[in-house]
């Protein structure tokens, strides 16, 4: 048979295309939770939002200097009827008017004035304490984002690897399963076993076939997920390093889980800042004094021109109208900070609630691990004695096939309690706001 050129090329180069298809990318945990950090656009907007409040800051501050300003008009006058009782020539006879009627056209005026802030009941100093305080505060809610972030790395990697497990316990069980059907037929067909037997091993091929392939697709959801956190080329596979997690785990537990949560200094700071906030208010009860200074020059074409006014002094403003409008701002402001206030105790409640249930959902993992690696050993040595008695015709196929699944279901779970054990760790670690810490992550 003749082959065309280009076909055979064309099949030669299929498995090239499938082996790069692919990309495989070997993760540690701690490799991961920085990938997301670095490419997550919430902690983005987290900086962003800090920025935006140091520029805040900034910008209070600069109400610290002088204000300076400069304004100059010309204006065309028309037909401009001028009566001016200021003597003409150094003649001061009656202050009367010039002797004849001017001819005015145009007036000119440029000024300069400058004013510095003396005192205005202390609202420009608490307004840039106010303003810092929710500038750290920021910077604690950006960590905060971080270790969100980093939970949700944790969560996705511990899912990827249980589904991972699943899937080569099911598939390696598939294989068991695949040799006892063609044994079973062989059997059958010299007349050995019954018909009914072989049914049964046939529809426990299915099941666990049904089995792999929800395994599968649960991997490859949960790898999509973990790829897309991580912003990484859709075909990527993410192999989880799965000792270097271990050697982690080992190495972070002397580290204390006691510790106080980003998202609770963060509202400390707006707490302070809210209560800040009643001083600035109250400020508009004091008059607010300022050292002014200007230069003015005037030319009114033909009656007067002034040249090198200068002034300077201290200026006083107050407002009589705040003594009862600013009554209610106050109020305002004090119930603010009382929102704030309450809304950090249900905080701390709610934090110190996580921290309790995670402990115990940690040190319930630990307890059930052991008990699954019992199960394991339990479960093997029920199928090597059901298997025995089942070569010895002293039990039925049912029993075998029931034997062999509480294995595999022994097996699956002690997997999976392995990957929840490290879960729960980070769980509490997250719950104690020291997940990044323990991931020796430094936060910027």
């Amino acid at each position: 048979m003749k082959i065309n050129s280009k076909w055979f090329l064309l099949l030669l180069c299929l498995p090239v295309y499938s082996m790069f298809g692919q990309q495989t990318k070997l993760l540690t945990l701690k490799e991961a939770v920085e990938l997301a950090i670095q490419n997550s656009n919430a902690n983005s907007l987290a900086k962003t939002k800090v920025e935006t409040s140091k520029l805040d800051v900034e910008a209070v501050k600069n109400n610290q200097y002088p204000n300076l300003k400069a304004s100059g008009q010309y204006l065309r006058l028309s037909s401009a009827h001028i009566v001016s009782n200021i003597p003409s020539g150094g003649n001061q006879s009656n202050g009367s008017s010039s002797s004849g009627p001017l001819k005015i056209e145009q007036l000119m005026i440029g000024q300069v004035n400058a004013s510095m802030p003396i005192f205005s009941g202390f609202k420009l100093k608490n307004s840039i304490k106010s303003s810092e305080q929710l500038y750290q505060s920021e910077k604690y809610t950006e960590k905060h984002t971080q270790e969100q972030i980093g939970l949700q790395v944790v969560d996705l990697f511990a899912a990827l690897y249980k589904a991972e497990q699943t899937k080569t316990l099911i598939a390696d069980n598939l294989k068991t399963i695949q040799q006892r059907v063609l044994d079973f037929t062989d059997l059958e067909k010299n007349g050995l076993i019954a018909r009914n037997d072989l049914l049964k091993v046939q529809l426990q091929e299915a099941t666990v076939q049904l089995a792999l392939d929800n395994a599968q697709k649960n991997v490859s959801i949960t790898n999509h997920k973990l790829v897309s956190l991580l912003k990484l080329p859709e075909n990527t596979k993410i192999e989880i390093d799965i000792e270097a997690i271990k050697k982690e785990m080992v190495a972070n537990q002397g580290i204390s889980n006691t510790g106080e949560r980003n998202d609770i200094k963060s509202l400390e700071l707006k707490k302070t800042a809210a209560e800040t906030g009643i001083k600035i208010v109250k400020a508009n009860y004091y008059p607010s004094l300022a050292f002014t200074g200007g230069y003015i020059a005037f030319d009114l074409t033909n009656v007067l021109t002034v040249t090198n006014a200068m002034n300077y002094g201290i200026g006083v403003s107050y407002d009589l109208a705040n003594i009862f409008k600013n009554k209610k701002q106050v109020q305002l402001a004090e119930n603010k900070a009382k929102e704030t206030k309450i809304a950090l105790d249900l905080l701390q409640e709610q934090i110190n609630e996580e921290i309790f249930q995670a402990q115990e959902n940690y040190n319930l993992s630990i307890k059930q691990s052991s008990v699954y690696e019992k199960a394991v050993v339990q479960a093997t040595e029920n199928y090597r004695i059901v298997k025995d008695k089942y070569d010895n015709t002293l039990a039925t196929t049912t029993e075998l096939l029931d034997a062999d699944y509480e294995q595999l279901q022994a097996k699956i779970n002690q997997a999976l309690s392995k990957a929840d054990v490290a879960q729960k760790y980070y769980e509490l670690q997250y719950a104690s706001g020291k997940l990044i810490n323990s991931l020796t992550i430094n936060q910027k």
